[in-house]
């Protein structure tokens, strides 16, 4: 009876999860973001070694974006109202397998591997966890999240006063220190993907997840091919 009440009280006060999350491996409740949006553009950064940790990332097989399908329909009509102001989509990550997610943990706890430190110029390695920039779990990969950024119609440039995956106040989407054009920018994007039914975070003005998301407690794990 004690025991059973100590774990009760953990369960309660958040110590312990109530319910394990569940790893998955099945791709049929995805999508390609390419079947429902043919006008995206893709610079698919964990495929490439332009990214904070310099290498290609575990799981990304492919310079592909996939999505939920229920994600990828909210998507869509956030490119319907931006493709109507005058732009595409330029989509950075979308689903992201776990180990992907472990990848970033094991180049984390590797003290003689600095990664590019242009993606973190002010910070030391050991307070990209305390930022929230990186961690073990990742919505990215219950697959109903996307990083993406905005380019006029001719695939040129829309200035968002910073880059993807730059651990730096500079992403904040709310930081002051941005000329008016930028802060405009980021609102078109915003707006475009709050009234799709996606939420923002604090920590990064390109990074957003479907309100209602429809598998939060699975962490998928399957390849992007």
């Amino acid at each position: 009876m004690k025991k059973l009440l100590i774990t009760l009280f953990l369960i309660i006060s958040g110590i312990i999860p109530a319910f394990a999350d569940t790893i998955s491996y099945d791709k049929t409740k995805f999508a390609e973001i390419s079947t429902m949006i043919d006008d995206a553009a893709y610079d698919i950064r964990y495929y490439s070694s332009n990214n904070f940790t310099g290498k290609r990332i575990n799981g990304y097989k492919a310079p592909k974006a996939y999505m939920t399908k229920e994600g990828l329909k909210a998507l869509s009509k956030a490119a319907d109202d931006l493709r109507n102001q005058g732009y595409r989509l330029l989509i950075w990550d979308s689903y992201r397998p776990q180990k992907a997610v472990d990848n970033f943990v094991t180049w984390i706890n590797d003290p003689n591997d600095d990664g590019d430190k242009d993606f973190y110029p002010d910070l030391k390695k050991s307070d990209l966890v305390k930022g929230g920039y990186i961690a073990t779990k990742s919505s990215h990969t219950r697959g109903s999240t996307v990083d993406l950024t905005l380019i006029k119609k001719d695939g040129s440039f829309v200035d968002m006063g910073g880059t993807f995956d730059l651990f730096s106040e500079i992403s904040h989407p709310d930081y002051k220190k941005i000329t008016r054009t930028q802060k405009k920018n980021r609102e078109i994007l915003r707006q475009a993907m709050f009234k799709a039914g996606f939420d923002g975070i604090d920590s990064e003005w390109w990074h957003f997840t479907l309100k209602d998301e429809p598998y939060k407690d699975t962490y998928f794990n399957f390849d992007v091919e």
